[in-house]
């Protein structure tokens, strides 16, 4: 949710939006930008801000994921083709990636953390159409990014379908760019595959859950792209104590509830 509060200072309003938790009064500032000409070239995100003030609807849409962009928007988005590209990361030596796109990603990174055999967890952003985004920027609705988590976790200790079974326990994958109070689309429901046999496993298991709720499942399985880590102190963000400095055990096997915002 978008709110815009005027200031006495000749400059244009500041854009705010609410926290992660719809039940949090609490605000922080994406964004604002002076009178004065930028000495950087116009960037999307340029672009996106000031057409959010001219059309506060359209904003709105976008982060529903219904918004169009204009020329330029689009233009400058589907110029990069870095972020379209595969993930080019490499695991540790007898480790595998895979990747998990499940709402916040804050509480869905300490389920994964818990689990025997992941060897290492990372937040960030990926399957968009901008190359380097911040929070701010996959927050806009513009950069079509998805919020995910990257597990590298040993084979040998734990095989992929024990992720997916996780994954699906995480989330409701029925409703479409949501995932509980979050909205946006880059809250949405998706598995990126690094490997043929990932993909396979993935969609045998989707068919599987299919069966089980009987409501259409919304997931996307995709090839992993370009992985954008998160701002640090996304990382681990629950284990070190998230909102309310409350440390959660990321010790293997846990099963204590996991309280998504601290």
């Amino acid at each position: 949710m978008l709110k815009t509060i005027t200031s006495s200072s000749p400059s244009l309003p500041l854009l705010f939006k609410f926290n992660k938790s719809s039940s949090s009064s609490s605000l922080s500032r994406c964004l604002s930008f002076p009178f004065s000409k930028p000495s950087n070239p116009p960037t999307l995100r340029t672009f996106s801000v000031l057409n959010s003030f001219k059309n506060p609807m359209n904003n709105l849409l976008g982060k529903l994921g219904f918004a169009s962009r204009t020329p330029v928007e689009a233009s400058l988005a589907d110029s990069s083709a870095i972020a379209q590209g595969p993930d080019d990361d490499l695991p540790a030596p007898g480790q595998q990636f895979a990747q998990f796109g499940a709402g916040c990603f804050w509480g869905v990174e300490l389920a994964f953390q818990r689990v025997p055999g992941v060897s290492r967890t990372e937040v960030g952003y990926t399957q968009g159409l901008t190359h380097n985004p911040t929070y701010e920027d996959i927050c806009s609705g513009m950069t079509n990014h998805s919020e995910v988590v990257r597990v590298q976790y040993d084979p040998k200790v734990c095989n992929y379908q024990d992720l997916l079974d996780l994954f699906w326990a995480r989330h409701d994958p029925t409703t479409l760019n949501r995932s509980g109070n979050d909205v946006g689309t880059q809250y949405r429901s998706g598995i990126y595959f690094y490997t043929p046999e990932q993909e396979q496993t993935a969609i045998e298991s989707r068919d599987l859950q299919q069966k089980v709720l009987n409501r259409t499942i919304v997931t996307e399985i995709l090839p992993a792209k370009k992985f954008y880590r998160a701002e640090e102190y996304h990382q681990q963000y629950l284990a070190k104590g998230g909102r309310f400095g409350f440390r959660q055990s990321t010790e293997k096997g846990c099963n204590d509830p996991i309280r998504c915002y601290g």
